[in-house]
């Protein structure tokens, strides 16, 4: 018999993060049994995170030194959301402060003027903070753009790479000194995403490529520059967002990963939210590449119940469908949530400016309920569900979380091993049990 005591973290829109009675727990079993098969697992789980953006920090630097430290505490201490692997941009994202690379120096191939002086005032705090909190923190790293010399049209939005020798051959080494300039810094960059949303060409930094170019600059150029400078940082095909043709994400992801010689230097397929169509032909014939989703859903700067709800949702199919980890997008922004384009967005911890408060969002609360209990390493375990999604952790301990979208109180039934127990769930609920 199985003797694991079961607790039950749940979340309402009034009540976040309460353990559920014992009066919650048992009873009349439902009609749906969720069978969790823990010899069923799939994945491992490589960790939890969000992105550092410069306006992040902007809006953080408004609060005093106690303030930033608790924020920072509850996104990556172990009581609060216990962020490990997070994503930084390279260079200016949307939500930078203006337009900037590492490298703006026309024609310099040789990569003599690449710095992180800009970095050092607004992204490196940013992560050395919560590294405060969160010393085993792995950062990976995705351009929005290249250097706008670089580019087709020698601006930071639109445009594509120069496919000139001279220019593909800096844009590898621009990676690399990438790389060692963090190391340098004390930052843990374990992943290069080579290029931010491939097929979104915004008014803000944005670059398109095609699948045969981030083929050929993967194999020929990229990879070999790594391999050289004995780096051992993973090269991701990413990330992959999708327009409205669902089949394109999948043709690009087929274009390069079919090439034996490419696929051999890429560890897995970053997804942005609308890459999600091309999720499951990628595991299908591409089964030992990894999965992870990149960006969660932008939203509109709403920041209630119904965006965590949607994106509760992207979490259950993306772990169900094999994703390894899954990043939040900004983690905090100032009341306005605008990117400096002018793009009203949600956000995890949102810092009032003028009054010198904040408060957590109810993103917050929903990522908590995974990342505050799933730990690095665990296994997900094989489910057909979407409500529902469990993992196993490396201490032999397993998490379920369960979302009950219904305006009502609903009962929902587990079977683990030889118990089966009944729950009664709130009305429009997240849920954790741990057992």
């Amino acid at each position: 018999m199985d003797k694991r005591s079961w607790k039950v973290f749940s979340s309402t829109p009034d009540a976040p993060w309460q353990l559920l009675g014992a009066e919650r727990l048992g009873g009349v079993p439902g009609e749906d049994v969720l069978v969790i098969d823990l010899e069923r697992t799939r994945q491992t789980i490589e960790g939890w995170g969000g992105c550092f953006n410069e306006l992040g920090w902007q809006a953080l630097s408004c609060l005093d030194e106690g303030a930033r430290t608790e924020i920072m505490g509850g996104l990556f201490g172990p009581e609060g959301c216990n962020f490990d692997y997070c994503r930084m941009p390279i260079g200016a994202s949307d939500y930078a402060l203006d337009y900037y690379s590492l490298n703006d120096t026309d024609g310099d191939y040789a990569m003599e003027n690449f710095s992180l002086e800009r970095d050092r005032r607004w992204l490196i705090p940013f992560i050395r903070k919560a590294m405060e909190s969160q010393p085993r923190l792995r950062v990976w790293g995705s351009p929005w753009t290249p250097p706008a010399w670089m580019k087709t049209n020698r601006q930071y939005h639109k445009g594509e790479l120069r496919w000139e020798e001279p220019v593909l051959k800096a844009y590898a080494l621009y990676f690399e000194k990438y790389v060692k300039a963090y190391r340098a810094e004390g930052i843990d960059i374990r992943a290069i995403h080579v290029q931010n949303e491939p097929f979104h060409l915004p008014d803000f930094p944005s670059c398109g490529w095609t699948g045969e170019h981030m083929r050929d600059f993967i194999r020929d150029y990229l990879g070999p520059r790594f391999a050289l400078s004995g780096l051992d940082q993973e090269i991701w095909l990413g990330t992959i967002n999708g327009p409205g043709d669902p089949d394109v994400p999948w043709r690009f992801i087929d274009t390069v990963l079919r090439d034996v010689q490419a696929a051999s230097m890429i560890a897995g397929v970053g997804f942005q939210w609308f890459g999600m169509p091309a999720v499951d032909p990628t595991v299908a014939k591409y089964p030992g590449k990894k999965i992870m989703q990149t960006e969660a859903k932008c939203g509109d700067g709403s920041n209630d119940w119904a965006y965590a709800m949607e994106t509760a949702r992207d979490m259950i199919y993306y772990f169900n469908h094999g994703a390894t980890a899954f990043m939040q997008w900004n983690m905090v922004l100032d009341h306005t949530g605008n990117s400096t384009w002018g793009w009203k967005q949600s956000t995890m911890v949102t810092v009032d400016t003028e009054q010198s408060s904040y408060r957590y969002n109810p993103q917050f609360c929903l990522v908590k309920h995974f990342s505050n209990t799933v730990k690095s390493g665990a296994k997900s375990v094989f489910l057909e569900s979407d409500a529902c999604c469990a993992f196993m952790n490396p201490d032999g301990s397993t998490v379920v979380f369960l979302m009950n979208a219904e305006s009502y109180d609903k009962v929902f039934t587990l079977q683990v091993g030889e118990i089966i127990k009944s729950i009664v769930l709130p009305a429009n609920s997240f849920n954790t049990v741990c057992l």
